[in-house]
């Protein structure tokens, strides 16, 4: 896990808890100092004192990843494929308070399918519209000239659902990868409706 990231995710619990930076210290048998650098990001815990952290506040900070984490992350990244924003949602909810990586990945996921389904109604939406609008046009034009018009409008009306389809294919694929290799992972064109 990298700072800042980790530090904000020790000063979240312990504050919830009512744990003074002192007590925290106290419990995890280390200086208040130390407990201070690591929230304000200027430190990487050991791993023993993030095994430490993590039982104090009851929560997995990830520095040993659950034997299906790995699986629950892959399954979560490529349910984008899907755009089904209710298998994330559910993988995240059931997770997000075990471990740290599962929350924010989640995270990403659900405004990645949330942005795409408003994309894929939006389109639905031109898909539609379309083909009316081409009616009417052909009716002004000649005879002659309707057919490349409805033609066109047949081809290429599709496209955007394709291409989105297309988009959260890779999407779903690459940042599995990225995930499971622990790099990290991000989606293009997510507007960030969960934070």
């Amino acid at each position: 896990m990298n700072q800042p990231d980790l530090g904000l995710k020790v000063a979240e619990p312990r504050q919830q808890k009512g744990l003074t930076q002192e007590r925290l210290a106290e419990l995890c048998e280390v200086s208040a100092r130390t407990i201070q650098r690591i929230e304000s990001g200027e430190v990487d815990p050991r791993a023993y004192t993030l095994h430490c952290l993590g039982e104090a506040l009851e929560f997995d900070f990830g520095e040993q990843p659950a034997g299906n984490e790995n699986l629950l992350l892959a399954v979560l990244h490529l349910s984008s494929i899907l755009c089904v924003p209710i298998i994330p949602l559910l993988l995240w909810s059931w997770q997000k308070n075990r471990s740290y990586k599962l929350d924010q990945e989640g995270r990403q996921v659900l405004n990645f399918q949330i942005t795409m389904v408003l994309s894929l109604f939006g389109a639905g939406f031109l898909l539609v519209l379309g083909p009316v609008l081409a009616l009417v046009g052909a009716q002004t034009v000649r005879a002659a000239q309707q057919f490349p018009l409805i033609l066109w409008t047949i081809i290429c009306l599709p496209m955007p659902l394709i291409a989105i389809g297309m988009f959260c294919t890779y999407e779903g694929i690459v940042n599995a990868v990225r995930s499971l290799s622990d790099r990290p992972t991000r989606y293009a064109l997510s507007i960030p409706f969960v934070k």
